[in-house]
């Protein structure tokens, strides 16, 4: 521990606290965590993707259903892994997040390397993107780096170690997602690798060569000129990218949150991402016209590709309206700070706020003058201020007012606070409400199936509290060390006293080129400030494993989770801090707390859709104290489209 730690570590905590100072404590209640599921055969919502232990459950199933076959084995694994993520994923170029604090596009690597972020808030990416992120789901299907990024000819593909049969004790076998691609051998009983294709590959990149090796999985499926870019082997990836927590949606009282299936949000004319605007067919925005989302019908047996539909694939939207009482104490539900002169409010999503772009450029996402990602309603005299560094420094917007605008201060963001200076007594009268719009991936939205759908609910009274994942909101929580050195400690709390349910963890590293396997990294957290450390990560390496190319990217990410015995949980703060053995310095970390929510209300969950008989919407309440998952059953007729899904919360009063 450094010398100076206790007196840094003190000071950082009494200024965490001054947010919260002459904070009332009250009886909280929320919906933390609701989740839906539908019976619909390929898109049924996040409550069959949203931790790891669900999605290869739903992938295992989707793959047996198609191919006959259950993933019992490596092999079978990675294909169905493969299978769900090239009819949930598409190709394209999402915006960035302001990783370094210089800007969106500035200060170092920019790509998007979080799992569940790339999965739930964009569903869309370039090959370098995906294969980052994807890397995250091998680690957790088939052990420590299993998975890497490799560098071919102006693409970046993906390898998968696989064992067992005829892949002995290890090999590498391409599994290239971006480009739907993989290619047995000529028995058809093992995936070549990247070096392998790469020493024959006009040959086998052709779609008629021994097709009926391929078992039904056509070679270069979204386009038959993909192939090319196999003709290299270049550069390996080691641990590219990670997983944070599971997204979770935390609602207050007083709101609620609709997911749009379609861009255009309630007038049809409202365009709200954070991508590059492709323009397709005057609709703005990020879309993909060769996938397999859409059609995974199509993939499986497939001899033709994917074909070419433009905006075959488009963003969705998750809408949050929130609308504080401030007459009986229900806005406490969201105030992280209050006293006589001001409430400020915290907001946190698993999405990404978007913006409308001031112009029609390829990326005016980032110039100023965005609108409609944060937009406040109301009347008040009082000053209203923002800031996306957990506190740390605030734009200053003016009295509060009808239309609001502050998309540019929070559009590619995913938590923000908002301090309004002034008492909720003041505010009982001002009209407040809060609209919040971000972009979300379509195809992880329950959607109703044809003739009949069955909708299963679920809340697991967890919500979100994070330091990161930028460096500038992990700086506001950075109590010992510092980026640019082998040793980084962040502090945190949850936001009103909750108790601590899981910390996740992750280190961006400047790992060398080719990284040193004999390094270990670690990850520790400690409940006592800093007295003792439990390990989160222990002797975390990069394995050095089969073929190799002869270059390396020069960084890598560490990262995990452990859930809190219920002794400890209650820590008024938790400490974690990231070290390695080898010197190697910390470019980027973030931490999370998991909490418990302290109360539950009542879930109103409406469906709105049209089907051959008409436009129709349907609304159930799902009660708070369902110990297992709720069903409720929707009458819909054939061609169903769905709209939209909506959340709300009905509150179950308090007793005097």
């Amino acid at each position: 521990m450094h010398a100076a730690f206790p007196r840094r570590l003190a000071f950082a905590l009494a200024l965490k606290l001054t947010l919260a100072a002459a904070f009332v404590a009250a009886v909280h209640a929320e919906v933390g965590d609701p989740q839906i599921q539908t019976d619909h055969p390929w898109y049924p919502g996040e409550l069959a993707c949203s931790n790891f232990e669900r999605l290869f459950a739903t992938q295992a199933r989707q793959y047996q259903r198609v191919t006959g076959i259950a993933p019992t084995n490596d092999l079978h694994k990675a294909l169905a892994s493969w299978f769900w993520r090239n009819t949930h994923y598409a190709h394209g170029e999402e915006g960035a997040e302001n990783w370094w604090d210089a800007g969106f596009t500035k200060g170092g690597d920019t790509r998007g390397r979080e799992y569940w972020t790339g999965l739930f808030a964009h569903g869309f990416g370039l090959c370098g993107t995906t294969h980052s992120q994807w890397s995250a789901e091998m680690e957790y299907l088939l052990g420590h780096a299993r998975g890497r990024g490799v560098g071919m000819q102006g693409h970046n593909a993906f390898e998968v170690f696989l064992t067992g049969g005829d892949f002995g004790a290890g090999r590498w076998a391409l599994l290239d997602h971006d480009l739907s691609t993989v290619i047995f051998d000529p028995t058809g009983r093992r995936l070549l690798s990247a070096r392998e294709v790469k020493t024959d590959w006009q040959k086998l990149i052709r779609r008629d060569y021994e097709p009926k090796k391929q078992h039904g999985w056509l070679v270069c499926g979204l386009h038959p000129g993909d192939g090319g870019s196999y003709r290299q082997f270049n550069v390996a990836e080691y641990l590219p990218g990670y997983a944070g927590p599971p997204p979770m949606i935390r609602l207050r009282r007083g709101e609620k949150l609709r997911r749009h299936f379609q861009p255009g949000l309630d007038d049809g004319r409202t365009f709200v991402f954070w991508g590059r605007n492709y323009r397709t067919r005057e609709t703005p925005g990020p879309e993909r016209s060769i996938t397999w989302v859409n059609q995974p019908e199509k993939m499986f047996g497939s001899r033709d590709g994917a074909g070419y539909q433009p905006g075959l694939v488009r963003y969705a939207n998750a809408a949050y309206s929130y609308a504080p009482d401030f007459t009986n104490g229900d806005y406490r539900d969201g105030v992280v700070s209050e006293d006589a002169q001001q409430v400020t409010f915290e907001f946190h999503t698993p999405f990404i706020i978007g913006t409308t772009p001031a112009n029609q450029d390829d990326w005016g996402i980032y110039a100023p003058g965005g609108r409609n990602g944060l937009v406040l309603h109301g009347q008040s005299t009082a000053a209203v201020a923002v800031s996306v560094d957990c506190g740390r420094s605030w734009f200053n917007a003016g009295a509060l007012r009808d239309q609001l605008d502050l998309t540019d201060q929070v559009k590619g963001h995913r938590q923000y606070h908002l301090r309004i200076a002034t008492n909720a007594a003041a505010l009982a009268q001002s009209g407040l409400r809060i609209t919040t719009v971000c972009q979300a991936n379509a195809a992880i939205l329950p959607r109703l199936k044809d003739n009949g759908t069955t909708v299963s609910f679920a809340a697991s009274a967890h919500a979100v509290v994070s330091a990161g994942p930028t460096r500038a909101q992990a700086q506001t929580h950075l109590v010992a060390g510092g980026f640019g050195k082998p040793a980084v400690t962040l502090a945190l709390r949850t936001p009103r006293g909750e108790p601590v349910a899981a910390i996740h963890a992750a280190a961006h590293v400047a790992s060398s080129n080719p990284p040193r396997a004999e390094v270990r990294y670690q990850i520790e957290f400690s409940t006592d400030a800093g007295k003792t450390w439990q390990p989160i990560v222990k002797d975390w390496n990069i394995p050095r494993r089969g073929d190799e190319p002869s270059d390396f990217w020069s960084q890598s990410l560490c990262y995990g989770s452990i859930e809190i015995p219920a002794a400890a949980s209650s820590a008024p703060n938790i400490l974690v801090r990231f070290r390695n053995d080898g010197g190697k310095p910390y470019l980027r970390a973030e931490a999370h707390l998991v909490y418990r929510t302290t109360a539950s209300d009542t879930t109103r969950v409406t469906f709105d859709w049209t089907d051959a008989t008409g436009p129709h919407r349907a609304a159930h309440e799902f009660m708070a104290s369902s110990a297992e998952p709720a069903a409720w059953k929707i009458p819909t007729a054939a061609n169903v489209q769905t709209r939209w899904v909506e959340f709300e919360t009905i509150p179950i009063r308090r007793q005097p």
